[in-house]
């Protein structure tokens, strides 16, 4: 099986990324003793006693991550042969309703409007729904589509056109079921705040082939930013440089990156090697790892002002490129960010997220139906999605990108309590058992589906697959066995799996 590695016996010497991140510690811990020897506590020095981290290394392949000081985000081979050199991730923030896209069941079409069965309640938690509730039915048609025959909604009459390039997981699971907690799980393992995102890991490992670019960009469209924030793309205890850059589809990619007035570019130089300076002499009176982050920091804003610019100018496309995504100068739409997001890819960025929000299907008003809301948000993403397949096909890109589409979790096939199935403000509750994400390009079958569901779309009743197996299975496509991509942290390997075991999905891979 693909997923199988041998484990190589590690080294008993820490590498220089080791080394710098001990005495980074080191510096820290030499801080704590003089807080705790000045205020003379016993408590203090037992405490102290417990936080220092161990040296020693935990059994497993150390992989060497270390680059030139200077060039954090230099390019690193991957671990093993890979197919994918770089990630675009769709994440529909608020969860989409499979049972309106991709998961049909005509069984619970047959039963619509009856009240939900009395096990599917029972010991369940849901976001928002009490007593008992009424099922309801696929609120659209469906078609098959493709060599394939998958199944797709007339919601996403363009995107159904992809299908054979396609693999839907169907029994996607996650164990939270509100929004942040879940979209944290979803990007950095944990619902925890403070875990280094998916993509932060991948520039850590891999860095980036264009030293003008981010190696991690994060684009956000719709009404409001993510539930879970900006630690959706943090770097958490990874350094700093692999954190996400937020970046603009229109104006300038990040803000106050173009000169202030009066200020040449000559001029911004002069100033940039000043305060280098004063920083490496920081560097070299005190060790810290993150004065030299911040240092190319600087330089690599300065290096953008001029290929960041172009890279995000969506005038340099046709006018035929920019109405196959349904893309506008000057908007900041989703159609615009997937754009974007072909030509970071195309220019070597590793990473690229793109999250719209505004998928929160509850019923509760307009923008909240799915007669309303939902359809809208459809009609604009359908499109610039098969936009985006087909642009990265034609140009031969799609097979070393690996593209995911998914929300945080799923909707429940029983009808929210507010107003009743036949509201025009129909809607879904949260539901975290069983949802629907894909993946297209780098070495995943096409025209595949793998999972499968209850006839009534509510629990997995096939090839279960947890957020950590999809994690594992994405960092082996770009190269890494999960249980080596590791960092020291508090004194274990930290790694995005966690602890507990994960899977590589092999089925779905060619």
């Amino acid at each position: 099986m693909k997923h199988f590695f041998n484990r190589a016996k590690h080294s008993d010497m820490p590498s220089q990324a080791e080394l710098h991140q001990l005495r980074y510690q080191q510096l820290a811990l030499n801080s704590r003793r003089a807080f705790l020897t000045q205020s003379g506590g016993l408590v203090g020095a037992a405490f102290l006693a417990s936080i220092i981290p161990s040296q020693s290394f935990a059994a497993g392949q150390q992989l060497d991550f270390s680059r030139p000081l200077t060039e954090p985000l230099a390019p690193l081979p991957p671990q093993y042969p890979a197919k994918a050199k770089r990630v675009i991730h769709m994440h529909m923030v608020g969860a989409p309703s499979q049972l309106e896209l991709f998961d049909y069941k005509p069984v619970l079409e047959k039963f619509n409007g009856q009240d939900t069965p009395q096990s599917f309640l029972e010991g369940k938690q849901f976001a928002f729904i009490s007593g008992t509730p009424k099922l309801l039915g696929p609120q659209f048609p469906f078609k098959q589509h493709g060599q394939c025959g998958a199944w797709v909604s007339d919601r996403m009459p363009y995107l159904a056109k992809h299908v054979d390039d396609i693999c839907f997981i169907k029994s996607m699971k996650s164990d939270q079921f509100n929004h942040a907690p879940a979209q944290l799980l979803m990007h950095t393992g944990s619902q925890l705040s403070g875990k280094p995102s998916i993509g932060s890991w991948a520039t850590y490992g891999l860095g980036t082939l264009n030293q003008n670019l981010p190696g991690f960009v994060s684009l956000v469209s719709g009404t409001n930013a993510p539930d879970g924030g900006k630690q959706l793309w943090g770097s958490g205890y990874l350094p700093s440089v692999y954190q996400g850059v937020e970046c603009r589809s229109h104006g300038d990619p990040v803000l106050y990156l173009s000169n202030p007035k009066n200020v040449s570019r000559s001029l911004r130089r002069r100033v940039l090697d000043a305060i280098s300076d004063v920083n490496q002499q920081s560097y070299d009176t005190f060790g810290d790892p993150e004065t030299l982050t911040r240092i190319s920091q600087y330089e690599m804003a300065y290096r953008m002002q001029m290929e960041a610019s172009d890279a995000f100018d969506i005038k340099k496309e046709s006018a035929q490129t920019r109405e196959s995504y349904g893309a506008k100068i000057g908007s900041a739409s989703f159609a615009n960010n997937c754009l974007v997001a072909r030509r970071l890819a195309e220019r070597g960025v590793r990473y690229i997220q793109l999250f719209d929000y505004g998928w929160d299907s509850h019923g509760s008003g307009k923008n909240g139906s799915l007669h309303h809301g939902f359809v809208d948000l459809c009609k604009g993403s359908d499109r610039p999605i098969a936009a985006l397949l087909e642009d990265l096909k034609q140009r031969g890109m799609l097979e070393d990108t690996l593209v995911i589409w998914g929300g945080e979790f799923g909707r429940t096939p029983m009808l929210e309590n507010r107003g009743g199935q036949d509201a025009p403000f129909a809607g879904r509750d949260h539901h975290p058992d069983a949802f629907t994400m894909w993946m297209a390009g780098a070495g995943v079958k096409g025209g595949y589906t793998h999972g499968e569901t209850d006839e009534l779309g509510y629990e997995i009743v096939k090839d279960k697959v947890e957020i950590a197996d999809l994690h594992a299975t994405i960092l082996y496509q770009l190269g890494f066995n999960h249980y080596d991509l590791n960092y020291r942290f508090q004194g274990l390997n930290q790694r995005l799996t966690g602890v507990e075991e994960a899977h590589i999905v092999s089925q779905i891979l060619r």
